[in-house]
Formats: structure tokens, C-alpha cells, sequence
């Protein structure tokens, strides 16, 4: 599930505090990038136990209401919401429950908010829709909770709020994290009961070790790294950079460097949407210059074995 592009996004925020704080432990500061980047699997287990939470509210909200039309003798409610075998799944999910037990935390600390969910998720129009629909089946089931995460959790205020009170490392963390819970969603199947797969923490060891050869790249070679950005910016104005565009460049040289099999138009557009995020206006637009031109100064001097096209 850590993919490269959270751990770039990691990367620069850690090597940012590197610089910043003044301790200078490498050490430490990589056992923080990978705390870090754990925390982003802790959120993707969190956020999939909320379809859970939920789910459980709406059985304490089917009891009550079954209760009522019983002494009334009233029609019974509908237990389909309650009981969506999509979310029966995922609360019967083994990988998901060896999680939250190891954990010790699930969304029952959390009951006014779940109150809220449901609510929000009961007044809604794709609701409404399910629970009239005459397709009766789990993939409409599967269906609804992607419409509803999409609709009402992967952009919801009061969520992101209570997220950054439980931990100071889910700040920036949840767009990434939101689409691996949908793509999660979509690989869910029936037949594989409680034994369904989540996604792993890292999809190889070699993306484990992608975090920390660039980081450790980027910090031990920084002098040498920001040297090449003095050398080919004779034409631009580096003393008036932001000091992030300067750790953002400092990692896209470090990548550049040491991992022969990432093309440096890749390298570029990665760190250059970076940038569009957590510097300046201008700095997308001026750190894309700058990096083409470091770029194929070293690739002229011979200290940087890679291709690239010709400028247009």
C-alpha cells in the first residue's frame, strides 16, 4: 500500500525536519520517516474499520426501530443497510481484526461521530437509492460503500478534524490513503469470506528500501547535491529560493542519482507536484527549470548515466 509516491511526499516532509530542527541524527530521523510511513497503513486499516463502526451503528439504530414497531405494531424496518454482506465482510475480515486487536483501537471510542455518519449516510440520495432499489445482491452492497466513501468520507471536514487529533502523522496522509481504501473496496469478493486479502504495508522490499537509500542519499550527500544545483543555476536566481524547493531539488537529485532505473522525466514530474503542494505559487514552475537544467548538466559532465530527449 506505501507506494512511491507516499514515500516521496514522506521523504520531503522528514528531510524538511531534518534541517530544521538542528539534531542531525540520521539515524533517527530515518527511523522517523519509517514510523511515519507506518502510520499511513495504520490509517488505511482505520479508515476500513469505519465502514465497520458504521455498520454497527445502523444495527443499534435497527434494534431501537424494531423494537418501536413491535409495541406499535407497525411494519418492520429494513435490516438492509444493517446487514450489507459488503460490510458483514469486512467486519469479519481476519487481516482487519488481527489489526484493530493488535492495535487496541477501534471506533467504538468514537460514538458521536459515528452518530453523525450515520445520519449524514441515511439522509443521503445514494441512501435512499440503495435502500429502494430492487437489486438485492452483494455486489450492489460492495456498490454503495465505494459511492458512500466517495461521497461522504474521502471528503468529509469532520473527519480530517478528528483524524489530526488522533495523530499528528495523518495530517497530509488521507487523499493518498483514501484511494487505496476504494481500490480495496473494488477487490473485495464474496467467495473469500473472512480470508479476503487487504493490501500489504509495502507492496516488495524493494520500496522499503526505496525509503531509505533516498533518504539517506539525500541527506549524506546534501553538500555535494546542492553544490550541482549552485553549478547549473547560473542563469537563475537561487539565492531567492524558498528553503523547501531547496530540499524538495536536494531529493529529486538524490533519486536521480541513485536509482538508475527511474527515468528523470519521472523524477521531475514527481518533485514538481510535490511542490504544487507544500511551497510556493511559483515554486512548481521553477523548480521544473531547474531540475531539467541540473538534470542535463550532469548528464554533459558524465556524472549522471541516464537519457534524456532534447528540448524542443
Amino acid at each position: 500500500m506505501i507506494n512511491r509516491e507516499l514515500i516521496r511526499t514522506k521523504t520531503v516532509q522528514l528531510t524538511y525536519a531534518y534541517y530544521q530542527n538542528g539534531s542531525k541524527n540520521i539515524d533517527s530521523a530515518e527511523k522517523e520517516l519509517m514510523f511515519s510511513l507506518s502510520k499511513a497503513y495504520d490509517m488505511y486499516n482505520y479508515l476500513l474499520a469505519l465502514i465497520v463502526g458504521i455498520t454497527r451503528e445502523a444495527r443499534r439504530h435497527l434494534e431501537v426501530a424494531e423494537s418501536r414497531a413491535k409495541r406499535e405494531g407497525t411494519p418492520m424496518p429494513s435490516q438492509r443497510f444493517a446487514y450489507n454482506r459488503f460490510a458483514l465482510q469486512v467486519e469479519q475480515n481476519k487481516m482487519l481484526n488481527d489489526f484493530l486487536e493488535a492495535q487496541k483501537k477501534n471506533w467504538d471510542d468514537e460514538p458521536e461521530f459515528l452518530k453523525k455518519m450515520y445520519t449524514l449516510i441515511t439522509d443521503s440520495e445514494i441512501y435512499q437509492d440503495y435502500m429502494a432499489s430492487g437489486e438485492d445482491n452483494y455486489a450492489a452492497d460492495r456498490e454503495v460503500w465505494r459511492k458512500l466513501y466517495r461521497t461522504l468520507i474521502e471528503n468529509n471536514p469532520d473527519l480530517d478534524t478528528l483524524l489530526e487529533e488522533q495523530s499528528l502523522y495523518w495530517n497530509d496522509d488521507k487523499e493518498i490513503v483514501d484511494s487505496f481504501v476504494l481500490k480495496t473496496i473494488k477487490r473485495f469478493d464474496e467467495k473469500n469470506k473472512a480470508s479476503q486479502e487487504l493490501l500489504p504495508e509495502y507492496d516488495s522490499e524493494e520500496d522499503k528500501d526505496f525509503a531509505r537509500k533516498l533518504f539517506r542519499a539525500t541527506i549524506m550527500n546534501g553538500d555535494e547535491y546542492q553544490h550541482y544545483m549552485s553549478e547549473a543555476s547560473r542563469n537563475w536566481d537561487f539565492s531567492r529560493l524558498a528553503y523547501m524547493d531547496i530540499v524538495i531539488m536536494q531529493i529529486a537529485i538524490a533519486e536521480m542519482m541513485t536509482f538508475p532505473s527511474i527515468p528523470v522525466n519521472v523524477t521531475i514530474n514527481e518533485y514538481v507536484e510535490i511542490a504544487k503542494l507544500y511551497s510556493t505559487p511559483r515554486s512548481a514552475g521553477y523548480i521544473n527549470g531547474m531540475l531539467d537544467a541540473i538534470a542535463r548538466h550532469l548528464i554533459t559532465t558524465g556524472r549522471l548515466l541516464k537519457h534524456m530527449e532534447e528540448r524542443k
